[in-house]
């Protein structure tokens, strides 16, 4: 069975052949998948969704890669991309927004129009979904704070929405973490009025900041580890004389220990070994469990 041919012959959207997983995360590593799917909406999404289930072929939604490491061996599946729900709607304070929208895009957006809430976000190089997903935040705040309701495609195909407190949000983690057949399609975002000014200049003075203590000009996929309570990561990692430490091509950033950087030649199966290592360490040396806050995709 030709995969690629029966997935076109769906006709749901675009689908992309002969892809490396590395053109599609922001560490820059991982190898070739069966391909890429851009579905053109809903009904296309479904119509894709049914197929793969139905072959029991292997399947994962993917947003801008900023928080996923595949493997340089490749993987058996096939990736989803939902660029196309990208409709944005502002009205007054209430924003509804699809999944594949940018959130750093949206953040700049809402700001600029004096909308106070998602300045965290400004610097966060996800998508509306996946933000949703991991309850993406900084700063002390994160989605869970201006998350209304979302959109979602159930396990059955059914189109549901889900209230922020049906979501349970937490810290880096949420309902769709947890339920992983569910799809976020669309938010409904409540934001407060504020002063333009203000927040234009807080949302420069913190860029600021990240350019002078984050390795930005390597690719990584920011922050590795949750910190734990009362305590860094960063600050474990450095403790622990990793700063630095490199596994082939994956590197301990010396400008923030809790970032891991791509040199240039990083493989998937680097960055993770890296991480764990540096999990392991930190477990021996204070017993503290460190939280990893990417995703390993096998």
């Amino acid at each position: 069975m030709n995969i690629i041919s029966e997935i076109k012959k769906l006709h749901i959207g675009k689908v992309i052949e002969n892809v490396l997983m590395k053109d599609y995360t922001t560490y820059k590593v991982g190898g070739k998948v069966i391909c890429v799917c851009i579905p053109d909406d809903e009904n296309s999404l479904i119509n894709l969704l049914k197929y793969l289930k139905d072959k029991n072929i292997k399947y994962k939604i993917l947003g801008n890669g900023s928080n996923v490491i595949f493997n340089d061996s490749g993987y058996d599946g096939v990736i989803i991309k939902l660029d196309n729900f990208n409709n944005l709607t502002i009205s007054g304070n209430k924003i509804i927004v699809g999944a594949g929208y940018m959130l750093n895009k949206l953040a700049l957006r809402v700001s600029r129009l004096g909308l106070s809430g998602l300045e965290f976000a400004a610097g966060i190089p996800g998508t509306i979904g996946g933000a949703i997903f991991m309850n993406a935040g900084a700063y002390k705040s994160d989605m869970g704070y201006i998350v209304e309701s979302v959109k979602v495609l159930t396990p059955n195909f059914e189109i549901k929405k889900l209230t922020n407190k049906d979501l349970d949000f937490h810290y880096r983690t949420s309902f769709l973490q947890k339920n992983k057949d569910y799809i976020c399609l669309e938010a409904t975002l409540v934001l407060s009025y504020g002063n333009t000014e203000e927040i234009m200049n807080l949302i420069t003075e913190r860029k600021s900041r990240r350019l002078e203590t984050q390795p930005l000009e390597y690719p990584s996929a920011g922050s590795v580890f949750r910190n734990p309570e009362d305590n860094f990561a960063g600050k474990l990692i450095e403790d622990i004389g990793y700063k630095g430490k490199m596994i082939g091509g994956a590197k301990v950033s010396e400008k923030h220990a809790n970032f891991i950087i791509n040199t240039g030649n990083a493989t998937g199966e680097d960055v993770k070994k890296l991480i764990m290592k540096i999990k392991s360490e930190v477990k021996n040396k204070y017993n503290i469990d460190l939280k990893i806050e990417q995703e390993f995709v096998e």
